[in-house]
């Protein structure tokens, strides 16, 4: 599947803009060139050599601040993504074979994670719990995890009722060796596509959260949180909230261009792109030979 992705132009942009957003996560605070903690006189300053992007209200490097946030929205959106892959996949794959009790009793929670406010669910647990990235990452991570436990059910479903699973059930194999053997190759991809498209939500909701101040301790740096601080000098700086917003938009983009990319690559779609790709490899072979 990595091939067929990577043979596509927008799954290879797609794969180098989130390659590069991770090396900022990486090596983000080694690149900036200020502490992007440290305070000055020279506030509100605009770009300039000193300062690529200029300072904010309390004189601190803009670029900096901005690289050294990079790390916190990158892992958290990461957290999102793993803690709903994990919390809803692996019930939506057994709810298909451990009997109605375990299936009813995941269904009617998923159901309940759906009805619950998103916002006001996030800020209650966050206020018992602390308030950390990591709590509000899981927290959140819960709550999108339906959308894994709908899609590994869906495609559990459409394989569960197939001869050679009932073939296996009969010959007295176990759960456990039906699902490596047999589900999990028909459940990966739209898997795949669900947690690239969760990647580029999860970089949303860790700005939305940490644009209202939840799940990071001021005055650290995160995109949300500088967006948010430049909504409020726009009348000294009215181009300070394009270079956040500029990173947010590309990572969901980027996000979300390698979930198409995965599903036109997979199931029957992808054994098209495959099959086309040989007959064309074969007449320009044939072409050549000719000639």
């Amino acid at each position: 599947m990595v091939r067929r992705v990577l043979a596509l132009t927008s799954g290879r942009i797609a794969v180098t803009v989130l390659a590069v957003i991770a090396l900022l996560a990486v090596l983000g605070p080694v690149l900036a060139p200020d502490d992007p903690l440290a305070t000055s006189d020279n506030t509100l300053a605009g770009a300039s050599f000193a300062h690529w992007l200029g300072t904010d209200y309390l004189g601190r490097d803009v670029l900096s601040r901005l690289l050294a946030g990079s790390r916190v929205s990158v892992l958290g959106s990461l957290e999102v993504a793993l803690t709903a892959l994990v919390a809803g996949a692996i019930p939506g794959i057994l709810s298909v074979h451990l009997g109605r009790v375990f299936e009813w009793t995941t269904l009617r929670l998923a159901d309940t994670l759906v009805a619950l406010p998103f916002l006001l669910f996030a800020v209650a647990v966050i206020a018992l719990l602390g308030n950390g990235i990591t709590q509000a990452m899981l927290v959140t991570g819960a709550l999108v995890s339906p959308l894994f436990y709908r899609v590994a059910r869906a495609a559990t479903l459409a394989v569960a009722r197939s001869p050679y699973v009932e073939a296996a059930l009969i010959s007295g194999a176990s759960v456990g060796w039906i699902v490596r053997r047999h589900v999990w190759v028909k459940v990966l991809p739209p898997l795949a596509v669900a947690l690239a498209q969760t990647v580029g939500l999860g970089f949303v909701i860790v700005s939305s959260l940490t644009f209202l101040g939840i799940g990071v301790q001021p005055p650290a740096p995160t995109w949300g949180g500088l967006l948010a601080y430049d909504l409020g000098y726009l009348s000294h700086q009215p181009w300070a909230p394009l270079a956040p917003a500029l990173l947010i938009m590309v990572a969901v983009w980027a996000g979300n261009q390698l979930a198409d990319a995965i599903r036109d690559v997979s199931g029957e779609a992808g054994r098209a792109l495959v099959n086309d790709r040989k007959a064309r490899a074969n007449r320009l072979g044939a072409t050549g030979g000719a000639r």
